[in-house]
């Protein structure tokens, strides 16, 4: 568990672009040919007289994808210039390219805390050319001047306005995808990460950050409790988050091997609930959800944060609230990895290995 001390500040805003662009690409190694191409996709929902081949979205839909997109335009213009949990998250993501042996020239960044990882990757993970992609175009606008105002010379960057749901990346073009504190937001993730998979080349590398079911609990029994008080019941008013068990069945099910999982849970401190609130829309990270309840009355929010501080409040009069974050790595198959002995192969059975290192069950 990690303490990060949050703190208001003063945020300059940027001027919205409207700039009809759909790609931005930076090349800064000389030839910018590959065998990563970006393609555009076209889906439709429904099958047209012409018989054409059309793919089927998400028949569950939780997250109103467009709201989502507005949210994070708006995020673009209140990102704080470095923000401690953001970064400390973006920090831990890319340590495990550092327990790599292999490098990893194409790669993909998507949605979330792009312009973090950006800032932060240094090298790592032997990053030629780079790829980061978001639905959000203002986010991408935010990305890309980021970058010249801090160049990297040894890495071609190019920045893509695309929908995680719709990876526009063909099969087998990529060394590496990653996500910092996106995929949370997808209707369809498991999807999602099928298509990441297959968008990697034989061991490639797939690293992804999502806030989990703890995060924000404080607040979750708070809006509960002042909901119960001044309205007599609750509705949806923070979005829901994945397990820590169901991670490792998510890889598993998207197919890829090695995969691991672990959780870290930081504790970020506040000055008041409001400024929480100030720091989950800078973020990008307030509710999405289809079916919630676009008022709330002032007296529950009032009454929310009320109840927050008398619960939580710490003697420094600061709150604090848990985000909960789950690292995810997967592999895409390949001959060279490891792979379990078939069954019934071991040369040694457990009542030898009993009998040469004891029990264990004996009494002192």
């Amino acid at each position: 568990m990690r303490t990060v001390v949050g703190g208001s500040r003063r945020l300059l805003g940027r001027r919205r672009s409207s700039l009809p662009w759909l790609l931005f690409s930076s090349s800064r190694s000389g030839d910018s040919s590959g065998d990563c191409r970006i393609r555009r996709r076209w889906f439709s929902t429904t099958d047209d007289d012409r018989g054409e081949e059309f793919v089927q979205s998400s028949k569950v839909e939780i997250f109103d994808r467009h709201l989502k997109r507005k949210q994070r335009d708006r995020a673009a213009w209140l990102m704080r210039p470095k923000d401690s949990f953001v970064d400390a998250v973006a920090e831990n993501l890319l340590d495990r390219l550092e327990d790599c042996k292999k490098t990893f020239p194409t790669s993909l960044c998507l949605g979330g805390s792009l312009e973090a990882i950006r800032r932060l990757l240094h090298g790592r993970g032997g990053i030629e050319k780079l790829i980061m992609m978001d639905t959000s175009y203002d986010m991408i606008k935010l990305c890309k001047d980021a970058e010249q105002d801090v160049p990297d010379k040894n890495i071609e960057t190019s920045f893509v306005v695309g929908d995680e749901e719709f990876l526009p990346v063909n099969e087998s073009s990529l060394d590496l995808v990653i996500s910092c504190l996106g995929l949370h937001w997808i209707n369809d993730l498991p999807g999602a990460m099928i298509q990441c998979r297959q968008a990697l080349k034989p061991d490639g590398l797939f690293l992804a950050a999502i806030l989990g079911g703890e995060t924000l609990k404080e607040l979750r029994i708070a809006c509960t409790i002042a909901q119960m008080e001044r309205e007599g019941g609750i509705s949806p008013r923070l979005s829901p988050l994945a397990q820590v068990r169901d991670a490792g069945n998510l890889l598993t099910r998207a197919g890829f091997t090695l995969p691991g999982v672990d959780v870290d849970e930081y504790i970020v401190k506040y000055k008041s609930a409001l400024e929480l609130i100030e720091h989950l829309r800078a973020m990008g990270e307030t509710n999405a959800l289809l079916q919630r309840n676009n008022i709330l009355k002032r007296e529950t929010a009032l009454a929310t944060a009320a109840v927050y501080e008398s619960m939580f409040a710490a003697e420094d009069g600061t709150i604090p609230a848990t985000f909960q974050v789950i690292y995810m790595t997967g592999w895409r198959e390949h001959h060279s990895q490891p792979t379990a002995k078939r069954r019934g192969s071991a040369i040694i059975s457990f009542k030898d290995i009993r009998k040469q290192f004891g029990s264990g069950g004996g009494s002192g």
